[in-house]
C-alpha cells in the first residue's frame, strides 16, 4: 500500500520508496538524506500540523508538510 510521509501518525515508521519533485525541491531533500531506503519515523507535529519532524538516517530532520507531501512510502 502506497502511504504519504504526511499520513504518518507521531510514531509510525516506513521506508521511503520514492521522492517526488523536481530541481531545487529534491535536490534538497536528497542532500538531506530523504531518499529511496531509508528508513524514516515521524517523531512529532506542530500545533496546526506543520511542520513535522522525522528521525532519518541517525538524526532528527523537520521537513515542511510541502516537502513530506512529496516522500512516498
Amino acid at each position: 500500500m502506497t502511504k504519504l510521509l504526511t499520513d504518518f501518525k507521531i510514531g509510525d515508521s516506513g521506508v521511503i520508496k520514492s521522492v517526488g519533485g523536481e530541481g531545487r525541491t529534491r535536490k534538497r531533500l536528497f542532500d538531506m538524506g530523504v531518499t529511496p531506503g531509508a528508513q524514516v519515523t515521524l517523531i512529532k507535529k506542530a500545533p496546526l500540523g506543520d511542520p513535522i519532524e522525522v528521525a532519518i538516517r541517525g538524526y532528527e530532520l523537520t521537513l515542511r508538510m510541502k516537502e513530506a507531501e512529496l516522500v512516498t512510502m
